[in-house]
């Protein structure tokens, strides 16, 4: 077993623990953390931060949400992204929806932020009539709430969160269109919410007809000893839930990182308390198993994020709390193909054979 493996990068501006974040291109957007409303642009060449915004005074961060909205328009500006996020404090309070056109800190354009007052800062999510959209109920606690965008047109927000609720959101409509209990074994949040549409991650599917036009959208969701398949059917507006394995070694831990890629999810440390791990654990979504890897975090952590970059084919682990329960500042990376050797990179060949020309990934 190994934690060689992973380069210590520059360390945070601050301690961060709970972090949000969103990747674009090279660089990883940074949207706070517990109680901390500075937001920050890293660059995963420069290796160097730069601060973007804060959040607005009046806004209480703690375990809240942040994802990337998809521009159905052609017009997209590929320095421009738009995020929305949203969270609430305990017992639903103080909620906020709130959404930002990020435009690149690192790019030549960065001085149009100074030009138009909407740029890089956070600002009130609404309708198309201008009014101020809150995302959720009275009741309902985001307090490590995580959440996915789907749909047929990406329109769709999932959120699941505590006890055990999920719920879609129209983002055309600005509504809720459903509300679902989750058949788990133990308490939501902190928890691995993924999606596996066959749509996403470049995975493509032979379909007939009659498959192509259901519109079906796939879930996976791990927290302690659940595990779910969740499957959101858009032209019924139902919700199908199936249960799957959850091996002995990962069923005490929450809190985990997790990343993932070509039909695996890579989970990193995690909260057993008062025990923190720094194990890696693999779990192969069609096959249903379960793997410990060999490597290991350099320290314990639980409440970091991993994020995967597909530009350098690393996995970064920024933030999150030790084994001391004190929030950290270290920020590593390791090569996607160490975590585990059966993730390699893939590289396309071209061979003909019999005048054919064949796609190879290796």
């Amino acid at each position: 077993m190994s934690s060689q493996n992973f380069q210590t990068l520059k360390e945070l501006p601050i301690p961060l623990n709970q972090v949000q974040y969103v990747l674009h291109k090279h660089e990883i957007l940074i949207c706070g953390g517990y109680g901390q409303r500075a937001c920050y642009s890293y660059h995963t060449i420069k290796n160097e931060y730069k601060f973007v915004c804060e959040y607005p005074r009046h806004v209480q961060l703690h375990g809240h949400c942040v994802v990337k909205l998809v521009d159905n328009n052609n017009n997209k500006d590929r320095n421009q992204v738009t995020l929305l996020s949203f969270g609430s404090s305990s017992f639903g309070l103080d909620k906020h929806t709130l959404v930002m056109k990020y435009l690149s800190v690192w790019s030549n354009d960065s001085s149009k932020s100074n030009e138009f007052n909407n740029y890089n800062k956070w600002i009130p999510f609404t309708d198309n009539r201008n009014h101020p959209i809150i995302i959720g109920r009275n009741k309902d606690c985001y307090i490590g709430a995580r959440a996915v965008i789907g749909g047929s047109k990406s329109h769709l927000l999932f959120i699941t969160y505590k006890e055990n609720d999920i719920s879609v959101f129209d983002l055309n409509t600005f509504q809720f269109i459903k509300h679902a209990t989750l058949p788990t074994v133990n308490r939501i949040s902190y928890h691995c919410f993924i999606s596996n549409s066959e749509n996403g991650q470049g995975q493509e599917m032979i379909k007939t007809k009659e498959e192509k036009n259901k519109q079906n959208y796939k879930m996976l969701l791990f927290c302690f000893k659940t595990g779910l398949s969740i499957e959101y059917d858009e032209d019924n507006n139902t919700i199908q839930f199936h249960n799957l394995h959850v091996c002995d070694d990962i069923a005490p831990l929450s809190r985990y990182a997790y990343v993932y890629v070509n039909d695996i999810i890579l989970f990193f440390g995690g909260a057993n308390y008062p025990n923190i791990s720094k194990s890696l654990h693999k779990y192969l979504i069609r096959e249903n198993k379960w793997t410990t890897l060999q490597n290991y975090l350099p320290i314990p952590l639980y409440d970091c994020v991993a994020i995967l970059s597909e530009e350098d084919n690393h996995v970064y682990i920024i933030g999150g709390r030790d084994d001391t329960n004190m929030e950290v500042s270290t920020h590593t990376k390791t090569k996607l193909r160490v975590c585990d050797p059966s993730l390699l990179v893939m590289i396309c060949l071209f061979v003909h054979f019999n005048e054919t020309q064949i796609n190879c990934i290796v």
